[in-house]
């Protein structure tokens, strides 16, 4: 047991699904002081390839997997069926290196985790554009449309956003809307034509303001988008963090070959009914 045989079966992989399971609840990370965003996703990365490598074993000749899963048992969580309509399961992506064709995959990977059908609500955080580019609503068209087509295809009940300002907010919301025909729900129509699928949320940075801007207020409040808050990096996880945290957990691997495309992360939340 050991690294070697990790080694052995990253170099032969062409990918690597990695899921950390909720890391809180089992390792040594409960008993560190809270982090940034950006720290607890790499320790918990760390973790995940430390214990998953210290259990693979070191036969070269085991079989060769094109998808390659990292997991730890102890850490993975499916929700129990019964208590599905009591549980919000809202999740964040985050595209790193790739195009809109990921996110079918990443949700598709989140419910088989969870074991559920769909995710309630999805925000996209597309990947930051180039130094001297301007985030535009043409750059984000495509991850909308594939956020769209899952709703429609019932994968996800709620798409929202992440730190858009009011104009660009409201370009999405009037491109969506006449793309789709202008109507005030989603879905399809009676002919099977798709219709519009409006932002249901909006995250705003804490770093970037300390108050909503009125007009992002306003037009949200017009159109029933509702705003939150978030404190994550501009990159939660870069190219070159991810490649460090492997090379530290798996030494003498060729991380520098590896370039993490998506990352997503999910949070539970109770309902609760209340009757007076």
């Amino acid at each position: 047991m050991g690294t070697d045989g990790a080694r052995a079966l990253l170099e032969r992989a062409g990918t690597l699904t990695l899921q950390t399971g909720n890391l809180l609840n089992w390792g040594c990370l409960r008993k560190k002081c809270p982090a940034t965003p950006g720290e607890e996703v790499r320790d918990c990365i760390q973790k995940t390839l430390t214990e998953w490598s210290s259990k693979v074993g070191q036969d070269l000749n085991q079989e060769i997997l094109e998808v390659l899963e990292c997991t730890v048992a102890q850490a993975i969580e499916k929700i129990n069926p019964e208590e599905r309509d009591e549980l919000k399961v809202s999740a964040k992506l985050f595209i790193v290196g790739s195009n809109s064709s990921s996110i079918r995959d990443a949700v598709d990977l989140a419910c088989s985790a969870l074991g559920v059908a769909q995710l309630d609500s999805v925000i996209i955080a597309p990947p930051p554009v180039e130094d001297g580019t301007s985030f535009s609503l043409e750059y984000l068209q495509p991850y909308w449309q594939e956020l769209e087509n899952l709703v429609q295809n019932n994968k996800i009940v709620a798409i929202g956003t992440s730190d858009l300002d009011k104009t660009l907010l409201e370009q999405l919301y009037l491109w969506a809307q006449v793309k789709g025909g202008k109507c005030c729900c989603s879905g399809s129509t009676a002919d099977g034509k798709p219709q519009w699928v409006k932002p249901s949320s909006n995250q705003v940075n804490l770093a970037s303001c300390c108050v909503m801007p009125p007009d992002l207020t306003a037009f949200a409040k017009q159109f029933d988008i509702q705003l939150l808050t978030h404190n994550d990096p501009k990159e939660l996880l870069c190219e070159a963090s991810f490649q460090e945290v492997l090379q530290e957990s798996i030494q003498d691997t060729k991380a520098h070959e590896w370039i993490p495309l998506w990352l997503l992360r999910w949070q539970l939340l109770n309902s609760v009914l209340l009757c007076l």
